[in-house]
């Protein structure tokens, strides 16, 4: 052919390409609610030959990179300008799909993995919504675009190849093992326990590159496993140098000039009550009967914030921490040892600086007055649980006159909040016996006692009237506002899983009226019914899944769980940094000033509230892990235990002895195929017809643990 015919024939291509890219545009932009692979555009657009399919994928390139339409996975190509689209965060819930949560939607987005376009859980992302989905299903969509990656570093195990080798993460939400080259490695060996940070970002072979940072140990090992649970959540192993020699550096010494400005309470009868392995006390309550027949009782807190000054580099590295947070086997603290454990531990027969709240209290635990400011105390004795606790129970030994007239008063308090709807949960936590190398020998329910809750009432005490104080001090520019002030918040619980758990009540034979005005009572009945019941730990723990999460806010909303109109945390500043803020605040307050800047405050309370939740999770994942190797070490023995969830691929069973909560898989199921009744939350045989439910009474064995993923496999044992 003669490159005039060359010529000649070019502008038929260029006006088949244009047709093409009419017909392809016309098509998706008509069909924003799904996309087409390659092929089905083929089928669609009749296209056979091979010119023409050459002239497609030209075509199709070339829209995509002007940005008129796009491509998501094995969803293919669909249109870029009508599909209606949201901004929210992955919950990558297992390898099929995750649920997109965004404040755009009401109910979350179910997204198929491989409409994800390789978003890793906590990404935030863009997600294009797609049309006429089926009634009665959630919304459907896929990724778009992936806005913001949530983390790069992850903890894992190392499985080495002869030429490669990949990191198996802990963090359950990661269903993609990360390829690490031998050379990039950095001398970890096969089985050990590294933090690995992702450099290459999942592509067509769908698993992310990675390289090693930092090598913590062989998995299994006790230490290892901890370090690992610490880098998992992205914990402080330790303080920087340059914090501990600030802290170092503060005096110890109480001048006569601080004490001046100070109400001295050091002649008050005041005692401590706290756990037998603790080192730092940051409260303390004192006691004096008054010549008018009441009480002055006086609730005692650390003074952190006058060894903590606003602007220093020990403030922000509390602020960054937020909390202390307690793993099974050990203690992150907030603060440096000089601090928390030296300068504000209230500890006995030594003059300390505190915040207080004292209340002259009558006979009925009536509040007759109050007053806050700061304070100089002197403890006369420090008590563990268990010592106050026999006091209490035999009304003998030093102060025990005074334990059991605090007592009286904190049990006429309870039975007030109560009374005003607050909601008695009383959940079930454990602890474990420890050998000198962490091993697990036991694992046993926490008993709460009296004493227990004597420290809990007056301590909430305070807190409520410290949120009262501060909200009836209006703002002096908008005398309708209050001052800015720091909360702890708990909306009411969201009604739709209100009623499915009062559905889940009815089956065992509880009835739940889920109105606003009932709700507290009638939930409050329920849990005084099932205490000691079989199905108590199960529905208790699918009552706490229907509250609303408790957070930190400037906004003054009420406390439901409490039954408060305004609550606040003041009473541990040693180990919450939101208490340091409202010590701060009361005392700018006292002292005249104006309404601090509520934006900065609220900031604060926000990444106050993530820190809190990165802590729980951290010392459940501790938990978990230490219930996993005790039950690994006893997988000889059948346990009785209760089911406390039903999914479409397992029973989750939880131990009655040990409170540990494992899985029997519907695969380990073989004396019948069993169908998942997604409805009633329950499965039955196809044949036998035999129905496995929430609370059914059961009894199991262990399978297999899984250390690194922190699971347990059971099997039904036949009664």
């Amino acid at each position: 052919m003669s490159r005039s015919d060359k010529t000649k024939k070019s502008p038929k291509t260029k006006e088949s390409n244009n047709e093409l890219k009419q017909k392809v545009t016309q098509l998706l932009n008509t069909n924003t609610s799904r996309g087409y692979t390659f092929k089905q555009l083929l089928q669609v657009l009749t296209i056979s030959d091979k010119a023409t399919k050459k002239a497609l994928d030209e075509v199709l390139d070339s829209l995509e990179r002007g940005g008129e339409i796009r491509k998501a996975g094995k969803s293919g190509y669909s249109s870029n300008d009508t599909a209606e689209t949201i901004t929210g965060v992955v919950d990558f819930v297992n390898p099929r799909s995750a649920f997109i949560v965004s404040p755009d939607v009401e109910d979350d987005v179910v997204v198929k993995a491989e409409d994800l376009m390789y978003a890793m859980d906590g990404d935030t992302v863009k997600v294009m919504l797609h049309t006429g989905g089926r009634p009665g299903k959630r919304q459907e969509g896929e990724v778009v675009e992936i806005l913001q990656r949530s983390r790069s570093e992850f903890v894992g195990r190392v499985e080495i190849s002869p030429r490669y080798a990949f990191v198996i993460a802990d963090f359950r939400k990661m269903h993609y093992d990360i390829f690490v080259k031998n050379s990039n490695l950095n001398g970890a060996k096969n089985k050990d326990k590294v933090i690995v940070k992702i450099t290459d970002w999942p592509g067509k072979d769908k698993n992310p590159v990675g390289e090693v940072l930092q090598i913590l140990g062989q998995a299994g090992e006790h230490e290892t496993e901890m370090h690992s649970i610490m880098a998992e959540f992205g914990l402080p192993f330790e303080f920087p140098e340059h914090i501990i020699q600030e802290a170092e550096g503060i005096s110890e010494v109480i001048s006569k000039d601080e004490i001046k400005k100070r109400r001295d309470m050091r002649d008050v009868l005041t005692i401590t009550i706290d756990p037998e392995d603790a080192k730092d006390f940051d409260d303390a309550i004192s006691f004096r009967h008054l010549e008018n027949g009441n009480y002055e009782i006086g609730i005692h807190i650390a003074d952190v914030a006058h060894y903590v000054k606003t602007d220093t580099k020990l403030d922000e590295e509390a602020f960054d921490r937020a909390t202390s947070v307690y793993l099974v086997d050990r203690t992150i603290p907030m603060l440096p040892e000089k601090l928390s454990n030296g300068l504000c531990s209230l500890r006995p027969n030594e003059d300390k600086l505190t915040f207080s709240a004292v209340f002259e209290i009558d006979e009925n635990a009536q509040v007759k007055s109050e007053w806050f400011g700061r304070t100089i105390i002197h403890s006369d004795k420090r008590f563990s649980y268990e010592e106050a606790q026999e006091r209490i129970e035999s009304k003998e030994g030093a102060f025990s006159k005074e334990l059991l007239t605090l007592n009286e008063l904190a049990l006429k308090l309870r039975v007030e909040r109560f009374q005003r709807g607050a909601v008695n949960f009383e959940t079930t936590e454990v602890k474990f016996k420890l050998d000198e190398k962490g091993k697990p020998l036991g694992v046993f329910p926490k008993v709460r006692k009296d004493a227990h809750k004597l420290i809990e009432d007056y301590m909430l005490l305070a807190n409520k009237k410290v949120a009262q104080f501060i909200f009836r001090k209006k703002n002096s520019k908008n005398p309708k506002d209050s001052n800015t002030f720091v909360y702890r918040t708990h909306d009411y619980p969201d009604p739709e899983k209100l009623g499915t758990f009062a559905v889940f009540a009815q089956k065992f034979g509880h009835k739940l009226k889920t109105d606003e005005a009932a709700i507290s009572k009638s939930l409050n009945t329920l849990l005084g019914d099932i205490e000691g019941t079989p199905e108590q730990n199960v529905l208790q723990t699918l009552a706490i899944r229907t509250m609303a999460k408790a957070k930190y806010t400037t906004d003054p909303k009420g406390h439901f769980g409490l039954a408060f109109d305004h609550y606040t945390h003041f009473t541990s500043p040693i180990r919450r940094y939101p208490d340091v803020m409202v010590h701060r605040l009361l005392q700018h307050y006292l002292d005249g000033g104006k309404s601090a800047d509520k934006e900065k405050y609220e900031a604060q309370c926000v990444h106050s509230s993530e820190r809190e939740k990165r802590a729980s999770d951290a010392e459940r994942a501790s938990i978990k892990y230490k219930q996993v190797e005790f039950m690994a070490s006893v997988a000889d023995k059948t346990f009785d235990g209760l089911v406390s969830g039903v999914t479409e691929w397992g029973i989750f069973v939880e131990i009655v002895e040990t409170k540990c909560e494992g899985m029997v898989r519907m695969a380990d199921m073989d004396d019948d195929f069993y169908e998942f009744d997604e409805k009633n939350y329950r499965v039955i045989g196809k044949r036998n017809k035999k129905i496995i439910t929430l609370g059914d009474q059961v009894k199991v064995k262990v399978k297999q643990t899984d250390i690194d993923r922190r699971t347990i496999d059971l099997l039904f044992v036949k009664k």
